[in-house]
């Protein structure tokens, strides 16, 4: 198995190229955190790239159940059927839609698997999942046949914290925090998006970015993904980096805040602070 050295679209930390090899050596799930926007979800995309192996995504909703993941029976597609005389009823496995780990299962080549922010569904959901991980194989009630994994799949699961997993899932993971990017990893992730940038406007941005990222009470901090949706606008506008440097208080909130700010409280909050800041001067 080739190992995971990053990709030229995707900056991986040294931290995360071995968690995620530890995980694959290992053969247990890699359970990823960190805040929203810091590459959790992509990072499947990108180690499927990598290694050349297919992705199969299961994206996560507050309503899917595990079984989900595994198959469903259409029973009362099977009754409208057979009230309509269809010759399809005969056979059990028409009603029987397969899920991703059933995809996963039976994929010809080892694939990613991607479990997409586990921890937005229900509290026993991570635990109904223990068993399948483990053995890697389910039973089909309705067929009477066992599903096993031709080959163990390479199983990476997110979770942005919403509640907490149960000890005995997180007993079977290997864990990983993926940390907000210092200035020097960010600047490599603005190259990768917008190679040869100027240096002084990414110098300016990024500090006002991780200012803007520390003020007290903010409710929700501005993204990599919200730092490089600003850097486009402010090259799109040919804002002059010096602009970005402004200590008049009446200038507090960020030139095109909108790409960073997502909410009215954060707003009036840098608005409070320019008017407290008038003040003070006056």
């Amino acid at each position: 198995m080739t190992k995971f050295e990053g990709t030229k679209d995707y900056v991986a930390t040294d931290d995360l190229r071995i968690a995620v090899n530890a995980s694959i050596t290992l053969e247990r799930p890699l359970l990823v955190k960190g805040e929203p926007g810091t590459g959790k979800t992509v990072l499947a995309i990108e180690v499927a790239k990598a290694i050349g192996a297919p992705l199969i995504e299961w994206h996560v909703k507050s309503t899917t159940k595990a079984q989900q993941g595994l198959y469903e029976y259409d029973a009362v597609s099977r009754l409208r059927d057979s009230q309509l005389g269809d010759e399809r009823v005969k056979d059990i496995k028409n009603y029987i839609k397969k899920g991703k780990l059933w995809d996963a299962f039976e994929s010809g080549e080892r694939p990613i698997l991607l479990i997409d922010e586990i921890d937005k569904a229900d509290i026993e959901f991570p635990n109904d999942l223990l068993q399948e991980l483990d053995r890697m194989e389910f039973f089909v009630y309705e067929t009477g046949e066992t599903i096993s994994a031709k080959q163990r799949p390479i199983v990476i699961i997110t979770s942005n914290n919403e509640k907490e997993l149960p000890d005995a899932f997180l007993r079977r993971c290997f864990f990983h925090y993926i940390k907000f990017p210092e200035a020097d990893t960010m600047r490599e992730i603005i190259e990768v998006h917008y190679p040869g940038v100027k240096e002084r406007l990414v110098a300016n941005a990024l500090k006002r970015f991780y200012e803007v990222r520390d003020v007290p009470g903010l409710k929700k901090k501005p993204s990599t993904s919200e730092l490089l949706d600003w850097l486009k606008l402010l090259m799109n506008e040919d804002v002059d980096p010096e602009t970005l440097r402004e200590s008049d208080p009446n200038k507090l909130i960020p030139p095109l805040h909108g790409a960073l700010l997502k909410n009215e409280q954060d707003v009036h909050l840098f608005e409070r602070l320019a008017f407290l800041a008038r003040r003070e001067r006056s």
